[in-house]
């Protein structure tokens, strides 16, 4: 086993408007500043058992008992895995350490990318016990303890990067889709914090053939576009018309928010995730700063908002040995 390995798990956007529960891409600012949590796991002063501390901007939003904190639980589940494998390591004692980045409740994979540098780090100490597909299989478990069922379309981009889709087929639950090199990402997180089961409550349990059709319609055009490097047909398909006619309102500004950078001239606009934060995309930097200059000015509603241009991370998850 390694001495000391520490995993950042970037950020990432579920749905991507177009592919509700189906989508999903991780995020790097092109400011180059990390956007994701980090956490780090090491041999442990303790006798036994498992360590925890935890630091950074948001960890004041975290469970204050270490026995409700994801990590923790990603600790316990990857051990009693490595039982179920029967695979040959030594439990314990380690400590684990979380420098949380992301803010809980944004719409940005918070939660996710907690799980996946904790999963990922703790493969890594112990020398990649586990292969990719089981990994990330556990990731998505341990995801669906907070969101109530599993979903990848969080821990999939954070782990492997890039955009992926869920094919919930075979030994792996993503496939990596092809992106364009010259989009730029704009993410505006708000400052407030929105519950994943809240916002996907607002939902109906049905919706209607017509509707049903043109999801279906826009999601493959998507692919089709992007596996075809048809950018404009890719653009025009970022349509969310599952989630966000049901959600938009409940989002303090998104509504003027969003016509505001389509009338400057971004090619979309939709919510990541279940929100707040929304994503716009456009091919010109100079229009994305652009956008990122309003959205500063008039989607921000607290000192802790941000916003960035962002490229799509294409490495995901990254470890460090020491």
């Amino acid at each position: 086993m390694s001495r000391k390995v520490s995993a950042y798990a970037p950020a990432s956007m579920g749905n991507l408007g177009v592919g509700f529960d189906l989508l999903g891409a991780a995020l790097a600012p092109v400011t180059g500043e990390p956007l994701g949590d980090v956490v780090t796991v090491e041999r442990s002063a303790v006798e036994h058992g498992l360590e925890l501390s935890v630091d950074g901007e948001w960890s004041d939003a975290l469970p204050l008992d270490p026995q409700q904190n994801i990590v923790l639980k990603c600790a316990q589940a990857y051990y009693q895995k490595a039982a179920d494998l029967g695979l040959e390591i030594t439990a314990a004692p380690i400590k684990l350490s979380l420098t949380k980045n992301l803010p809980v409740g944004s719409g940005l994979g918070s939660s996710a990318s907690s799980v996946v540098a904790a999963l990922a780090a703790l493969n890594g100490y112990y020398n990649n016990a586990m292969d990719k597909a089981t990994l990330l299989q556990l990731m998505g478990e341990l995801e669906g303890q907070i969101s109530g069922s599993i979903h990848f379309d969080n821990v999939a981009p954070s782990y492997l990067g890039g955009i992926q889709l869920m094919v919930g087929h075979g030994d792996e639950p993503s496939v990596t889709v092809p992106s364009f090199d010259d989009w730029y990402w704009l993410i505006a997180y708000p400052g407030i914090s929105l519950s994943t089961a809240t916002m996907r409550s607002l939902l109906p349990e049905q919706v209607t053939l017509p509707t049903t059709i043109s999801y279906g319609q826009n999601l493959a055009a998507f692919i089709h576009a992007s596996h075809s490097k048809n950018s404009p047909l890719a653009l025009a398909n970022i349509q969310d018309v599952l989630a966000e006619p049901y959600r938009a309102e409940h989002i303090p500004g998104f509504v003027a928010a969003r016509a505001a950078l389509l009338e400057l001239g971004m090619s979309c606009c939709s919510i990541s995730g279940s929100g707040p934060t929304l994503f716009s995309v456009c091919r010109d930097l100079s229009l994305a700063e652009q956008g990122l200059s309003y959205l500063k000015q008039h989607y921000l509603q607290s000192s802790q908002g941000f916003a960035y241009i962002c490229r799509l991370d294409p490495n995901g998850c990254q470890l460090e040995y020491s």
